[in-house]
């Protein structure tokens, strides 16, 4: 029988569904991800100056405070480091909207994936439309950068559990939320839930940072909307090629 949590009434653990996941898809803006100069690079004077601005950004930037330890609500034992792309790894789970997101309140984040990449820009274009019809403003182009990764873990699955349709609430948060929290406290890994915003999608949100494995790049993807609330997708694949030192790099070609 699924555990009950005494200080959380009303809540059950679901199903666990073993699962071994290659290639889940994540959708990031590029700017996060880009392997570029520092943005803080075109405000800078001279090198003074961007070393000033670089001890500024640090010393309010969340991630790097969860990895000196100072950030409630992540410790940073949880955190991973050494490893590809382990700073988009970490960020992932220290930058969280006040608000929250679906399965996390405001004080801690998680990895959230579909296992598709339809069904990631389902996710995205319906969060980033909603934001421009608050300012009722659809003159933009923003670039994503699409991110794999690999689990294999046993995870909590609603998909096909009773009980949970609050939890998949289109436009409040309030239950799965508090399904988060219970989860959590319980020491689930995650947990595997149907698309809201793409029907036959399936997400997965992950609440331990040591089980997103292998991140790497795949595709681009430009965002443009002209007027209208329904964006124009262009995409960019990704093409792996060999540098001058014999190592694997990811390009772009249209």
């Amino acid at each position: 029988m699924p555990a009950s949590n005494p200080h959380r009434p009303g809540w059950r653990e679901p199903p666990l569904t073993a699962m071994r996941l290659v290639d889940t898809c994540r959708l990031l803006p590029s700017r996060f991800v880009d392997e570029e100069d520092s943005v803080l690079s075109a405000l800078a004077d001279n090198q003074a100056h961007l070393q000033e601005l670089f001890e500024l950004d640090n010393a309010t930037n969340q991630r790097l405070a969860a990895e000196r330890g100072a950030r409630p609500g992540i410790g940073i034992d949880e955190l991973v480091f050494g490893v590809p792309n382990f700073r988009i790894i970490n960020a992932a789970f220290t930058y969280a909207r006040p608000e929250g997101s679906r399965f996390n309140d405001g004080s801690r984040g998680a990895w959230y994936c579909a296992f598709d990449a339809e069904t990631a820009l389902a996710e995205i274009i319906f969060h980033k439309t909603v934001e421009y019809a608050e300012i009722d403003y659809f003159q933009d182009s923003v670039s994503y950068q699409l991110m794999l990764a690999d689990f294999s873990a046993q995870f909590h699955d609603i998909r096909r559990a009773k009980g949970y349709g609050s939890c998949l609430n289109p436009v409040s948060y309030i239950a799965s939320q508090e399904l988060a929290a219970f989860l959590t406290e319980c020491g689930s890994l995650g947990l595997v839930y149907p698309s809201v915003r793409h029907a036959e999608g399936t997400n997965l949100v992950c609440f331990r940072p040591a089980l997103v494995n292998n991140v790497r790049r795949s595709s681009a993807y430009q965002l443009t909307w002209n007027g209208s609330p329904t964006p124009v997708v262009s995409v960019q694949k990704a093409v792996r090629r060999r540098n001058n030192k014999g190592n694997a790099v990811t390009k772009r070609q249209e």
